[in-house]
């Protein structure tokens, strides 16, 4: 159950009003990492969720993202009032609120037209919210890590949105959010840990002849020596072929009728390798061949 306090978790104060700024923020409203995204992420996952201690934690933070939707949309709403009315009630020429509704050189003027100044589920560019944002996968040692991930990628949507922001209201209030993404970062980070073992994620044993080796995939040439391809744990090979001692092959057992229609298909298909028509392409570019010139 759900109630709706109608103060917000942070104060918004937007100096001025900047519709192409507004349509930036929809970035954190609408987008891949935004806090709706979050939201249903943990939100879903607590429903799920088996621990009661990871499963009051994932519904107080999907809660927490709500209340940062509600912000994050305030600050849009603020960032489009003045547009938003000057555009519903034509005070101004059609010329001159199109260059101000374009002028940041976005979608805003999209924006206004379509959803009246208001926060639309879309990202930045106009992409509608969708489901296939969440990659909850329902293991806890895989989503926590996602859950870590997503935190820190939506940090680093704040600091540029930040970055691209001169108004101190508006700074001032993203600041508070970019923060508590470290805070769930710390969080989800802390209840990975407190699941032991964690690693690997699921249950099966992974293969023991593969699991701490590095494949050394890139060629010839100088090797650069780091922790991720030859510390602790890790046995450098060259990535050669059938590892496994095979003949790197790939083979299928078929019973009799499968084996007599696929002969057959690969009969009927089978390429002329003497042949060399005269392709549409070649007609079409009236580009002679070389045995035209011959």
């Amino acid at each position: 159950m759900f109630m709706h306090n109608k103060r917000l978790q942070y104060t918004v104060r937007v100096s001025t009003t900047h519709p192409g700024l507004a349509n930036l923020l929809l970035e954190q409203f609408g987008g891949p990492q935004g806090e709706l995204a979050a939201a249903m992420r943990y939100f879903t996952q607590a429903v799920a969720e088996e621990d009661p201690g990871r499963k009051d934690m994932l519904f107080d933070i999907a809660t927490e993202e709500l209340s940062h939707l509600e912000i994050i949309g305030s600050i849009v709403a603020m960032l489009n009032r003045g547009a938003k009315g000057e555009l519903a009630e034509a005070v101004e020429q059609q010329a001159e609120l199109y260059r101000k509704l374009n002028g940041a050189g976005n979608d805003s003027h999209v924006t206004q037209v379509l959803y009246g100044g208001g926060p639309s589920l879309t990202n930045s560019a106009g992409v509608p919210w969708t489901a296939a944002y969440i990659d909850t996968i329902g293991e806890p040692t895989a989503d926590l890590r996602s859950n870590i991930a997503a935190e820190a990628r939506a940090k680093i949507i704040y600091e540029r949105l930040i970055n691209v922001s001169d108004d101190p209201g508006v700074r001032e209030a993203l600041g508070f959010l970019m923060t508590r993404e470290v805070s769930h970062q710390k969080s989800f980070e802390k209840a990975l840990y407190a699941i032991s073992p964690n690693f690997p994620p699921g249950k099966l044993p992974p293969r023991e002849e593969f699991a701490s080796v590095y494949y050394r995939m890139s060629g010839d040439g100088a090797v650069v020596r780091a922790p991720w391809n030859s510390g602790a744990g890790l046995s450098p090979q060259p990535g050669e072929p059938a590892v496994d001692g095979g003949d790197g092959s790939a083979s299928v057992g078929l019973e009799a009728q499968q084996e007599t229609a696929l002969t057959a298909m690969a009969r009927r298909l089978r390429s002329d390798p003497s042949s060399d028509p005269t392709t549409g392409a070649e007609l079409g570019g009236a580009v002679p061949r070389n045995n035209d010139l011959e």
